[in-house]
């Protein structure tokens, strides 16, 4: 069945910067000048959740304003209407906290990046050979990084992202293991969508990236 699927490539941004950032303001307005630092230093994947009010109405702005520097996804999504109506307003991938297989089947068909949340073998199969461009490890605190390449024994071409739980040392072993991208909010963000001090979600920024320029070395 794999090789049947048309599965929508992971873009070439994500597997260079390697990072997606998870984004959950309580307002839509707290969310510009968080991404603005992010783009600015390096951080090329921002995953915009549906737990933000007024996101989907606004998320065309977001993708017209990175568009040169980042991709805009939308997290979070947990049907389809959601999902046609996040792949309508420009959304370059789609994240999903379970495996929707009707989400990733909509996905595929409009070529749309897919990742999928899953934990158990069965679920991240189940999802990969539907076409998810990668499963997304969630959560994937519970597992570890271990988990991935027990996991490349029965399926050595899956694609993961690790979600849930994955700060500096957690980022360095799942790229080490092998992982696509780590998914990152708190240990990343911080206070910054509270209107925490921004010059400290620069020195995270560059730390996480420090961390997996080491990792892939």
């Amino acid at each position: 069945m794999t090789a049947m699927v048309s599965r929508p490539p992971v873009s070439d941004r994500l597997i260079s910067s390697k990072v997606i950032a998870v984004l959950r303001a309580s307002d839509v307005s707290a969310l510009t000048r968080v991404c603005d630092v992010l783009v600015e230093e390096g951080i090329a994947s921002l995953e915009l959740t549906l737990t933000t009010p007024g996101l989907l109405e606004a998320l065309p702005e977001f993708v017209y304003r990175y568009a040169e520097t980042a991709d805009v996804g939308v997290g979070t999504i947990l049907g389809e209407s959601e999902a046609h109506q996040a792949m309508d307003s420009g959304a370059q991938y789609l994240v999903t906290p379970n495996m929707n297989l009707a989400v990733v089947r909509l996905a595929v068909e409009r070529q749309i990046a897919v990742f999928p949340g899953g934990l158990s073998p069965t679920e991240l199969a189940a999802g990969w050979d539907a076409g998810a461009s990668a499963v997304k490890i969630f959560p994937a605190q519970t597992v570890g990084a271990a988990y991935l390449k027990h996991l490349r024994g029965p399926f050595p071409n899956l694609e993961a992202i690790p979600s849930g739980g994955v700060d500096l040392e957690a980022t360095r072993e799942w790229v080490q293991a092998g992982a696509v991208a780590v998914s990152v909010g708190g240990p990343l963000l911080g206070d910054s969508l509270k209107g925490g001090d921004l010059s400290a979600l620069r020195e995270r920024c560059r730390a996480v990236q420090a961390v997996i320029t080491e990792a892939m070395q």
